[in-house]
């Protein structure tokens, strides 16, 4: 059978040909690239000329290409747009490829050429970026457990392949949780709902094949739901769907997954010579250490809890008001500081969404990464692995930059959440390619979508990851674009969610989807005059993840999560009436893979930098500073991981940042 993913993908730009590719090619490519792939390593290990590093590093570099593409379009699709064919191919693949992984880093031929180049580093004659990449794979190799014997090693590998298969379990339970539950409104339910989140919620029910409106658990309907719901009945049933996701019971629960996860990652650790899992995982970031993260969120917490128990104050005097004789519950919070917002700012969301098309939204990114960049974005009109699915050519100069691609809408094949991730990365060798890059969100469907101003920060968020991609100039893939300490990765993006903020950027892009008029300046100013608001809820729901999933891999693993989820947040005072933003049978940072596992905090450490960043632009010649924006590419973006983090980010302000920048952006102390 011809299988179009192991064929030269000759088309435009060089991407996967979606209109050729079934599922029933994805399982034959994948064995045929890895049996390629370890072809190409057992002729590098045993190379019988003397280790160089052309001949080792950079060739260990160019292995595994056709396998690397494989997998780019498996996963795009896997993740976007999945079904059961696709589910199971991930429960196949993933073991699979964690054997594979440790075969790689447990070649000792290979590891002695590795440590032979090593030895000689300093008599071999490379640059700066060479010698990063010979000292990232070496670490790469020893944090994998090349150095193990034995027992040992073969235990490794056992605890790799099982991690993979719980954290493809622990996706897919929670895809299948969130696709299960469904509430439909009948008129009276629809009361009091503004007209987007009603079209929103229509177009959700018709894609259901159902006759009414419905809310699901896409956060782009359920939130807005709690936020403008007048019925407690129906905010609370709502809530706690959203809430139980994970933790349902029967075959879809993710609790003694999680469980087994952690102690999985503990003996991972203890193998390797650590204390803890997050002693482990943090020698590589920029913060290093457990301590040094602690200390940094309760640096935040203390204010951001102070300010979440006034507001909660004042939100139960608003509920007592209506009559409402309890308690303020998570189920309420939402709706209340929506009324609060109203009330003190004048500002009502529904009157906000009319001027934040998905158009507008995207043309605005699009805008300001052309003012700070000159990069410029022309549509294509090419197969792609959705219907939803659009994409634009990158171009500056009128020379080929890469491809970017949007997927934008909830569906129920879509894993929740957003992110960005490349299809293929920058790279100049073995040869010059341009990234493809992907942007998935889930914003609610429309005619046209209209987003709140949340989903338009989220927007601006995946887009700045893109730009990392994007703008990467460096020789090897690896160190390419977000390949960076992960809590250095989100700079760029938060940084870029600041544009949003910018007034002439709301003056250009948000414009009535029907009049084409622009954001009236009073709403405009109610808009950001209120950035701040409610501040006191999100930091706290953030910190109390970032909290419990340090807790969980700094000391030995619990045998309850749940249990042990509860005891921290009694130790740090959880306001009753907020919950983590995401409880641990639903925390798929963390449990899905280890990329944020010990590092959701990593949001709150790259917030310190982004506000300190954007204040140099601000302490210069405004957003648009074309001396700043010329720094920032030079610096970071166009750097990847060809450098330590603090590094890059000194060269670009001449300083590390303090957290004052901050708190003052979200608002938790007085200004200066």
């Amino acid at each position: 059978m011809s299988n179009p993913l192991l064929e030269d993908w000759d088309g435009p730009f060089g991407i996967a040909p979606f209109e050729r590719i079934e599922d029933a090619h994805f399982a034959p490519a994948f064995d045929e690239a890895l049996e390629m792939a370890r072809a190409e390593l057992h002729e590098i290990a045993g190379n019988p000329e003397p280790p160089r590093f052309d001949n080792t590093i950079e060739a260990l570099e160019a292995s595994g290409a056709a396998l690397t593409r494989v997998l780019a379009a498996f996963f795009s699709v896997a993740g976007a747009d999945s079904n059961p064919a696709r589910q199971a191919l991930q429960r196949d693949f993933g073991p699979r490829l964690a054997a594979y992984s440790l075969e790689v880093t447990g070649n000792k031929a290979l590891m002695r050429r590795i440590e032979a180049l090593w030895a000689e580093r300093d008599e071999l004659g490379l640059d700066d970026e060479e010698m990063r990449l010979l000292m990232l794979t070496r670490r790469r190799f020893l944090r994998a457990g090349a150095a193990l014997e034995g027992d040992a090693r073969e235990r490794m590998g056992a605890i790799m392949s099982r991690l993979a298969e719980l954290g493809t379990a622990f996706t897919q339970n929670l895809l299948a949780d969130e696709a299960g539950w469904v509430m439909e409104l009948d008129e009276d339910a629809q009361a009091g709902l503004p007209d987007f989140l009603i079209a929103a919620a229509r177009e959700a029910g018709q894609e259901m094949g159902r006759a009414r409106p419905v809310i699901t658990l896409s956060r782009s309907l359920i939130v807005p739901f709690l936020q403008f719901s007048p019925r407690r009945d129906l905010r609370e049933r709502a809530f706690h769907a959203w809430a139980a996701r994970g933790a349902n019971g029967g075959a879809s629960d993710n609790r003694a997954i999680a469980g087994e996860i952690l102690k999985l990652r503990e003996e991972r650790a203890g193998l390797l010579g650590y204390e803890s899992f997050a002693a482990f995982k943090l020698e590589t970031e920029m913060a290093g250490t457990p301590e040094r993260v602690e200390a940094l969120l309760m640096e935040v917490w203390a204010p951001a809890r102070a300010q979440a128990e006034a507001d909660a104050e004042i939100l139960t005097r608003m509920m007592q008001d209506d009559g409402v004789n309890d308690d303020l519950r998570p189920w309420d919070w939402r709706y209340y500081a929506e009324r609060r917002r109203q009330a003190e700012h004048d500002l009502d969301e529904a009157a906000v969404k009319p001027y934040l098309s998905l158009e507008g939204m995207i043309e605005a990114a699009f805008g300001v990464a052309n003012r700070l960049f000159g990069l410029e974005f022309e549509p294509l009109d090419i197969p792609l692995y959705h219907p939803d699915c659009r994409a634009w050519e990158v171009t500056r100069d009128g020379h080929h930059v890469g491809v970017f691609i949007g997927d934008y809408f909830a569906r129920g094949s879509k894993r929740s959440g957003a992110w960005c991730s490349a299809m293929r990365a920058q790279a100049k060798v073995p040869q010059a390619q341009g990234p493809v890059v992907i942007n998935v969100c889930n914003f609610a469907k429309g005619d046209p979508a209209l987003l709140g101003f949340d989903d338009a920060r989220t927007l601006f968020h995946e887009f700045g990851h893109a730009l990392h991609h994007l703008l990467s100039d460096v020789r090897y893939e690896s160190i390419a674009g977000t390949s960076v300490a992960r809590d250095f990765v989100e700079l760029p993006s938060q940084l870029f969610e600041h544009w949003l903020d910018v007034p002439e950027v709301l003056e250009a892009h948000a414009r009535h989807y029907r009049t084409g008029a622009p954001m009236p300046h009073e709403l405009r100013d109610k808009l950001l005059g209120a950035a701040h608001f409610d501040q006191g809820f999100q930091t706290v729901e953030y910190l109390a993840s970032a909290l419990v999933d340090l807790a969980f891999h700094r000391t030995d693993a619990p045998d309850d999560p749940m249990a042990e989820q509860a005891q921290v947040l009694k130790a740090i005072g959880m306001p009753q009436a907020i919950t983590m933003r995401h409880a641990t049978p639903q925390f798929a940072h963390v449990f899905s893979g280890d990329g944020y596992a010990s590092g959701y905090y990593s949001y709150i450490w790259s917030e310190v930098m982004d506000a300190d960043a954007f204040a140099a632009f601000e302490e210069g010649a405004g957003p648009f500073d074309p001396e700043r924006a010329a720094a920032l590419e030079r610096h970071i973006l166009s750097r990847g991981g060809a450098a330590e983090p603090e590094a890059l980010y000194t060269a670009f302000r001449g300083r590390m940042p303090g957290v004052d920048a901050l708190l003052r952006g979200r608002g938790l102390v007085a200004a200066d």
